[in-house]
């Protein structure tokens, strides 16, 4: 097959978790063992080596400011005439010749839909739809969102495929290198982990709430809350700033992640919706036990190897962070656990999976 890639996502400069995958599933998809030949096409030049030589990979530069997908991509995509189209990031163009596949990550904005601003509410509204009718395939990163483009858009199930993205392992870190990050982030010995956005969706206000009120039953504990990640829309000075005990880290650099998740007690992530909870598999490869909530992909992704809470329950979430700060066996027991349940989220077997959905395609 001749397969046209959007890469435009994997030159960002600070890339969120659409943005990673996008870059690691190309770099999965070069690394098979497959007779396809790839054209990558990128809005901005890709830094060198950001992808593995491929004998049969072409790129494409083409700058455009403003609409980039639905008028220079589909442009290029008429020149080209590839056989199938691969969009790993949401939106299809708007007309294009040929066969298509595209992931979609999740649909957050349908369920939480104050939490976006109404132009991108409409904007996301609008690509979806158009980008599950026009697809011959839907990649959905969680059988959540396999469900949700059935109940919301009427996909049909035999259209859509459940690829579990994979999850890079952040780098190992020896505890010299934990405590010197503990040191950076002027953080004690024991904390509680938050890793995301911070945003209405990631139940920051029950968070910080369910551990005052751990905090307040278990006096002589010095256990922190960090919550590590940058404000995003909506967010609310109130849910944790100034409150006891709460560490704001804002945006963590990537070369900080291994060591801030094996430091941690446990990281913390009451979700109220997750297409894929990255953080929950990342915290696992590092060893952190993790506490999740029961909502969406979340318990796909945990199984047995983390406590799962209800994520409107407050009680619920300060009890959960009550066993794991007073349990350590029951910590030894889930870090081993979530390792092995880390390692079945991998580059490679998504990279194949995605494979046979574009020859499906």
């Amino acid at each position: 097959m001749r397969i046209a890639v959007d890469a435009s996502r994997c030159t960002v400069p600070r890339p969120t978790g659409t943005e990673r995958y996008a870059l690691e599933l190309i770099r999965a998809l070069l690394r098979q063992d497959s007779p396809h030949a790839f054209t990558l096409y990128f809005r901005d030049a890709p830094a060198p080596g950001l992808f593995p030589a491929h004998p049969r990979t072409a790129y494409r530069v083409i700058p455009f400011p403003r609409l980039w997908t639905h008028v220079r991509f589909a442009a290029a995509l008429w020149r080209d005439r590839p056989d199938v189209t691969f969009v790993p990031a949401h939106t299809l163009p708007l007309a294009f010749p040929g066969r298509a596949v595209v992931t979609v990550h999740d649909l957050g904005f349908r369920h939480f839909s104050a939490a976006h601003p109404l132009r991108a509410r409409l904007y996301l509204e609008w690509t979806t739809r158009h980008s599950v009718r026009r697809a011959g395939v839907v990649l959905a990163d969680s059988q959540a969102t396999a469900a949700d483009l059935t109940r919301f858009y009427g996909a049909p199930p035999d259209r859509i495929r459940v690829v579990y993205p994979g999850v890079e392992p952040p780098r190992p870190a020896a505890p010299d290198e934990i405590q010197a990050v503990r040191v950076r982030y002027e953080l004690p010995e024991r904390y509680f982990l938050f890793v995301g956005t911070l945003q209405p969706r990631k139940n920051i206000a029950r968070l910080v709430e369910a551990y005052q009120c751990w905090r307040a039953a278990h006096p002589s504990d010095p256990a922190a809350l960090a919550l590590a990640g940058g404000r995003g829309w909506l967010y609310d000075p109130g849910w944790a700033e100034g409150a006891p005990g709460v560490h704001l880290l804002g945006y963590v650099d990537e070369a900080d992640k291994g060591a801030l998740y094996a430091g941690a007690l446990a990281l913390v992530f009451p979700s109220l919706y997750e297409g894929f909870g990255f953080p929950v598999i990342e915290a696992m490869h590092c060893g952190a036990p993790v506490i999740a909530s029961r909502a969406s992909s979340l318990p796909e992704l945990v199984g047995e190897a983390g406590l799962l809470v209800d994520p409107l329950d407050v009680d619920d979430i300060a009890r959960a962070l009550a066993r794991m700060a007073g349990d350590a066996d029951l910590r030894g027991r889930l870090r081993e656990r979530g390792r092995q349940q880390a390692a079945r989220f991998t580059w490679d077997a998504a990279a194949a999976q995605t494979l046979a959905a574009l020859a499906q395609a």
